[in-house]
């Protein structure tokens, strides 16, 4: 190797080191006050908690938010000041603080949504429904066992709108029906209903019956009744001779919106256009309006029917088979 490029060898690797002493350098040292990343989130998750449950206190009763605060510090081990001097450090540096709140942000959602699971389970109410084109609406359990008897040979359900709903929207719910025998007693086989109420109080329904084993599906949709007000439906399992239970699983309530769109036409009808003057063949008119008959007797003159042969329908007395006819005969 010549001198020129063992020259030119050195000097990157000058360079090299140069920038990784930069690096090092630069590298953010964390005193051994301030909280790890894992601490900081923990820790902020329940302090938001806690300064949530202390704005809905009553108001004599506004003493308890501090006492909240306090217990947050108290679980974790540290101080209000240890967390001060924390924050104070990571308000330097926002990257790592803006990580932490993703996590506690995350937690909180997903904390959200368990406590409005519960809510509508307490209520007995479904919870809002998710956003989107193609979803399972159906918020209840997705097996039920049935066995004909009082207590226990229905499955009722209702689901409001909400604002996830659109016009025109396509319900279809699907169940899967499970008999010990492969087949339900013809007589008594379970009936599967469905309802959709619109706001024009308007009802689309459909119904089927489930004799054997298998998925049964009812789709409804409506394109011009308007937005949906709710939507009902049952599974009913009548009393069996031979005790015979029945498995319905595999349920869900799909919501599909339309994609496509509806023409109206217009309430105003095509006008004829005027002939023009010079032209041999006018547009035509009313021809009953216009047009007159050779032998239409003028106004006033009594027309004398032709004489000759004539046709006169003849009405048959009712036959011994119950059935009325009309039969036509000529007379000479």
């Amino acid at each position: 190797m010549d001198r020129k490029h063992k020259g030119r060898l050195w000097e990157g690797i000058f360079v090299a080191g140069c920038l990784a002493l930069c690096v090092t350098g630069c590298k953010v040292e964390r005193p051994d006050t301030v909280l790890s990343d894992q601490q900081m989130a923990d820790v902020l998750y329940d302090y938001h908690v806690a300064k949530a449950m202390g704005e809905v206190l009553p108001g004599g009763q506004n003493y308890k938010k501090e006492l909240y605060v306090q217990s947050v510090f108290a679980k974790h081990g540290i101080t209000e000041a240890q967390f001060d001097s924390s924050m104070v450090w990571f308000a330097r540096y926002p990257e790592p603080l803006t990580k932490i709140y993703e996590q506690v942000n995350k937690r909180l959602k997903n904390e959200r949504d368990i406590i409005d699971d519960l809510i509508a389970l307490r209520d007995n109410k479904p919870k809002d429904t998710r956003p989107g084109d193609s979803i399972d609406v159906w918020a209840w359990q997705k097996i039920y066992r049935l066995t004909g008897v009082p207590l226990n040979n229905k499955i009722l359900f209702t689901r409001p709108s909400d604002a996830n709903f659109q016009e025109r929207d396509t319900l279809v719910w699907s169940v899967r029906f499970r008999f010990p025998q492969g087949r339900a007693d013809s007589l008594r086989a379970p009936v599967m209903a469905m309802e959709i109420s619109y706001e024009k109080d308007t009802i689309v329904s459909g119904m089927l019956t489930a004799k054997s084993d298998g998925v049964k599906t009812i789709k409804l949709w409506a394109d011009t009744l308007g937005a949906i007000k709710e939507i009902n439906g049952f599974i009913y399992y009548p009393t069996q001779r031979v005790e015979q239970d029945m498995v319905a699983d595999h349920i869900s309530l799909m919501r599909y919106h339309a994609k496509d769109s509806i023409r109206t036409a217009t309430a105003e009808s095509p006008k004829i256009p005027a002939p023009d003057a010079g032209t041999k063949n006018p547009a035509k008119t009313d021809s009953i309006t216009k047009n007159t008959r050779k032998d239409t007797p003028a106004p006033g003159t009594i027309r004398r029917r032709p004489s000759g042969n004539r046709k006169k329908i003849e009405l048959p007395q009712p036959s011994d088979t119950g059935h009325n006819g009309i039969r036509k005969t000529s007379s000479r």
